[in-house]
């Protein structure tokens, strides 16, 4: 027989909503005050919320016990594996040599640490959102800030916060698509009220990042770069969300933002160049390097891109998923939780591993180690050490995402949001609080779509206000959740070498994730009920309307395709590089 689940066990919604808010507490308390490492209180965060799950919300122990396992089991794959193959890239990159090539690349551009900043964590962060997602974003910048010299500290929490403006569209806009899905309003719909209220964070964050790093003064002094980065990263962010699709803000504002600084920088440079304190002149402009090195050196990255790119198309997820998916229903759980609507609980557990974002960096990383001088099996010496580097972490991820999974199978999240679904005309307020609340747990804006949607959407349906408003608030409030979410803090500390100093970290973010929540509730209860003229006109889907799924049969000829193309990159590089030897020798020789 199905255990019920609750969502006011005592008889009383504030009662209930204390007894549920005492397991995130404990991480506020863990990390900020008890300073405890990231997979101590993670762990302990667990077996808190497991206790309050059967103590008060008389959930069974076996469900709350094969709860904790299925988030564990998600928190490693594929969570867990991004952050393995993509640190993986980066240290290959660094065993090689090839990572003081990009560093002397990136200081021809500018060596002012404010504007690499901008071009790096803001602009490049974009750009792998909008095509990985799920922690390789954070992972890969804060990793490129660390081996560009930056203190890791600053590095990893730089790269969390400017990790917030493209969470929304992040993974070819699955955010928008689930929430969608859960609330029935049309996608465009959804991505272009998303895309009217996220370009105005878009707009402020580049100067808000360089304040940060260096204070607001010296940020002032290179605001014609901040006003280029930020102009066109939320003019393309706002363009492709409202004229094209919510698949390709996070790319094209990336990709945009960058071209349009690079551009920029050719024609204006600062008075000052801004480095860090304890930091001299940098060695790198000793040293001279050809385009053919340059190319090498970033071919990793190259390619890492090109991937990324072919794994976000339908086309070769299908294909792949036809030869490559495991999927099992979770014995002991599946369908043993019944909502308090009567339905039965899906617990699938979904085993992609050729799909996985962390496959296609993996492929990358094979690819990449002959083109930079390492072979396959020093190569494979380097995964283990990047797996032994990345061991507490690890724990940290999956006890993380367990406690997620039994916070939502047992009600515990259900009862904060009825708390703040009962604040009335207020609630457009607080309804960016719901997706802030569920990307803190769940690590994914996703999902928290996925949780909340429908209660954003019945709860603003009741108060007279248009559905689209709060569905959208709870995808970009659960932005600036992400910087906190204990999930992404782990991946962050892994990536800057932050292991065990990951209170630090969250100490560093948790004051700027609130205030930019503060920022969206205030464009949200504005555009509720000042301008609704930023509303989009839509028509709610219904399963007559809703767009049938394409029938996409391509995928072999996509995956040759880009064969063809990573043949060529990998030509070219090989080519290149021995046309540069050989006339190198014959200088020698001269």
């Amino acid at each position: 027989m199905s255990w019920v689940q609750l969502i006011n066990p005592l008889g009383n919604i504030w009662f209930s909503a204390t007894v549920a808010f005492v397991p995130i507490a404990f991480i506020f308390w863990a990390l900020i005050v008890k300073k405890m490492k990231g997979y101590q209180a993670s762990l302990s965060s667990m077996f808190i919320a497991m206790l309050t799950a059967v103590v008060f919300y008389r959930m069974p122990v076996k469900l709350a016990i094969l709860s904790s396992l299925h988030g564990a089991l998600y928190g490693l794959f594929p969570i867990c594996w991004i952050v393995i193959t993509a640190l993986f890239l980066f240290n290959i990159t660094v065993r090689s040599g090839q990572l003081e090539i990009i560093k002397h690349f990136m200081a021809s551009i500018t060596s002012d640490r404010r504007l690499q900043v901008l071009l790096i964590a803001f602009s490049f962060g974009s750009f792998l959102e909008g095509m990985a997602g799920f922690g390789a974003p954070v992972a890969i910048t804060a990793a490129m800030l660390v081996g560009l010299g930056f203190n890791p500290l600053y590095a990893a929490g730089l790269c969390l916060i400017a990790n917030t403006a493209p969470v929304a569209f992040g993974s070819i806009g699955i955010p928008i698509s689930v929430a969608s899905q859960v609330s029935g309003i049309p996608e465009m719909a959804i991505s272009k009220m998303v895309g009217r209220t996220l370009p105005f964070l878009s707009l402020m964050l580049p100067l808000y990042l360089t304040t940060i790093l260096c204070g607001f003064r010296r940020s002032i002094q290179v605001w014609p770069a901040i006003l280029v980065s930020g102009f066109s990263f939320a003019l393309l962010q706002w363009f492709s969300s409202n004229y094209i699709s919510p698949m390709l803000p996070d790319v094209l504002a990336g990709v945009g933002s960058i071209v349009s600084l690079i551009i920029f920088l050719k024609f204006w440079k600062p008075k000052n160049v801004w480095r860090f304190k304890e930091e001299s002149e940098p060695s790198m402009f000793n040293e001279t390097y050809t385009g053919g090195q340059i190319l090498k050196a970033w071919s990793p990255f190259i390619i890492l891109t090109i991937m990324v790119i072919a794994w976000g198309m339908q086309p070769i997820k299908d294909t792949l998923n036809a030869a490559g998916l495991v999927q099992f229903k979770v014995p002991g759980l599946h369908n043993e939780i019944k909502l308090q609507d009567g339905s039965l609980l899906p617990q699938v557990f979904k085993f992609n591993y050729l799909t996985a974002a962390g496959t296609a960096i993996l492929i990358s990383c094979l690819i990449s180690l002959p083109l930079i001088g390492i072979s396959f099996r020093a190569g494979l010496k380097i995964f283990a050490d990047t797996v032994r580097q990345l061991r507490f972490p690890i724990v940290t991820v999956m006890s993380i995402l367990g406690f997620a999974y039994v916070l939502n199978n047992s009600g515990i999240s259900n009862t904060m949001a009825s708390v703040l679904a009962n604040t009335g005309v207020l609630f457009p307020f607080f309804a960016p609080v719901l997706g802030w609340l569920g990307v803190f747990i769940t690590g994914s804006d996703t999902s928290s779509n996925a949780l909340f949607g429908k209660l954003q959407f019945t709860t603003a349906s009741s108060i007279g206000v248009d559905p689209v408003v709060t569905v959208a608030s709870n995808v970009s409030g659960g932005v600036v959740g992400k910087m906190i979410s204990p999930q992404s803090i782990a991946v962050a500390a892994a990536a800057g070498n932050l292991i065990g100093h990951e209170s630090s970290l969250f100490r560093f973010t948790i004051k700027h994730s609130f205030f930019l929540l503060i920022i969206i509730c205030f464009i949200t209860i504005v555009q509720a009920y000042v301008l609704k003229w930023m509303t989009p006109v839509y028509q709610i889907q219904n399963s007559q309307n809703a767009p049938p799924r394409p029938d996409l049969t391509n995928g072999y000829f996509y995956l040759l395709f880009l064969a063809v193309i990573l043949m060529l990159l990998v030509f070219v590089v090989f080519k290149i590089t021995k046309k540069e030897i050989k006339k190198a020798s014959l200088i020698e020789i001269g």
